[in-house]
């Protein structure tokens, strides 16, 4: 049996190994926010790396300095797995060893200082929820003080749908990539979330602006080549491995930014990036006679199409940790405004929303001829003649008489309408006068002749 001089948990062994396995290097409080941000404190996490260190599955090999509470510079231990670690952190990732990458042995030794912002990348998009702990077991009489535990915005994704420096062959293979390929920095997959795949580029603000725009060229490069599937098609290398989104155009790259050097400087980095790898996202507009260019910044009606671009989104650490991934920090490339992941990540004047546009315009056209031909045949039934019951003229319910009367359908026409009145008039007259009066006496001196 293992003896455990540290006495840590075989949970927190676990995690803090599979933790290890995805981000090959970080500290203990970076270990404790990735996989038991819910612990007192750092000793937990601590203890197992060294358990783990005891059982020849970790090493710590560097130091770093990084920012404490105060402000100030603080030194900590560097963690790695060594190769034994490796395959056990294989196991608990349920990876082939051959995927693990490297032990990140040398780059502890360096300091690791891109390494560790990748890591703070990884846990500002994890936002790991803090999870009570069985406090540890005192010789006191008093009760432990309940702690508060602090509250994270809503995260993304697993830590096992993570891996880094992930190798992306524009020639060779994955396990041997050719000169000229790139390694992105990390790969996150969470189709429960929507993102079927992301990369993800860390940028600590120590190479020019032009040099990362060529990582966006590589990415394309790699997203460009071909294989031939089991059927003899070509096919794109990297679908073989991960998942379409749907949403058109090649996988999505997020840059994220994680040095502190003003708002105003950092803006000025994230459009010099954009302009120099506009060629790798900007999209072409097209309308059903083909591409236009916009003229005098007007667009003829028509859509974007985002075939062999890739859609580029940006935002900085600080905002990733305190809002989420899904807050309203991201910036794509070619838009105005900050938004959500999901938005941002979603083409939007696309050739679907432009035929939805069509048929809606397609659909008035056919109400309003509706319309037109309903007030036509209105308009014909008003002017149709029709012989009248009475004299034969032919009548139509456009005629009106003097005293403003419009004949229906098959009614009288105005002349004897008017004479049917009158006779009306003249009989109503008749039945309401005296019996004795002069038109009775008429009547009957009529009838006896």
């Amino acid at each position: 049996m293992t003896d455990w001089p540290y006495d840590s948990t075989g949970r927190a062994r676990a995690l803090v190994l599979l933790a290890l396995g995805v981000v090959k290097v970080a500290t203990a409080e970076q270990l404790r926010q990735l996989v038991l941000p819910g612990t007192a404190d750092v000793q937990t996490v601590r203890n197992a790396c060294k358990d783990l260190r005891h059982a020849g599955l970790t090493e710590s090999v560097g130091r770093a300095a990084r920012l404490g509470p105060s402000g100030k510079p603080v030194r900590h231990d560097l963690w790695n797995l060594t190769t034994a670690g490796l395959a056990a952190a294989a196991s608990e990732l349920d990876r082939p060893v051959r995927e693990m990458g490297g032990t990140a042995r040398e780059a502890a030794k360096a300091g690791a200082a891109h390494a560790l912002a990748v890591t703070d990348t990884i846990d500002a998009f994890r936002q790991s929820p803090p999870l009570a702990t069985k406090p540890v077991a005192r010789r006191t009489t008093k009760p432990p003080k309940q702690r508060v535990l602090p509250v994270r915005p809503r995260g993304l994704g697993h830590l096992r749908g993570w891996e880094t420096e992930v190798a992306l062959p524009v020639a060779g293979t994955f396990t041997a990539p050719a000169k000229g390929s790139l390694r992105s920095d990390a790969v996150l997959v969470a189709p429960e979330d929507n993102v079927p795949v992301l990369f993800v580029e860390v940028d600590n603000h120590t190479e020019p602006a032009e040099v990362v725009a060529q990582k966006l060229v590589r990415y394309r490069a790699f997203f460009r080549r071909q294989v031939k599937d089991h059927r003899g098609r070509d096919t794109p290398l990297w679908s073989t491995l991960w998942e379409d989104s749907g949403r058109g155009g090649y996988p999505p790259v997020a840059l994220v930014f994680t040095k502190d050097v003003g708002q105003e400087a950092r803006m000025r980095r994230m459009k010099a990036i954009k302009e120099a790898s506009r060629a790798c996202w900007e999209g072409r507009w097209l309308t059903d006679t083909g591409w236009h260019q916009p003229v005098d910044g007007q667009e003829p009606d028509g859509w974007w199409d985002y075939t062999d671009t890739i859609p580029v989104v940006a935002t900085h650490l600080d905002h990733l940790r305190a809002k989420g991934p899904h807050g309203p920090i991201w910036w794509r490339f070619g838009r105005s405004a900050w938004q959500p992941l999901t938005d941002a990540l979603t083409n939007t004047r696309t050739k679907a929303d432009h035929e939805a546009r069509e048929e809606q315009r397609r659909t008035e056209r056919e109400q309003a001829r509706a319309l037109e031909d309903e007030q036509r045949r209105e308009r014909l039934a008003a002017a149709w003649p029709w012989s009248c019951p009475s004299c034969g003229t032919d009548v139509g319910t456009g005629m009106m008489g003097q005293d403003g009367y419009r004949p229906e359908q098959g009614g009288l026409c105005p002349r004897c309408e008017h004479a049917r009145r009158e006779l009306e008039s003249e009989r109503r007259t008749e039945d309401a006068g005296p019996a004795n009066g002069i038109m009775a006496r008429l009547r009957a001196r009529a009838a006896e002749r």
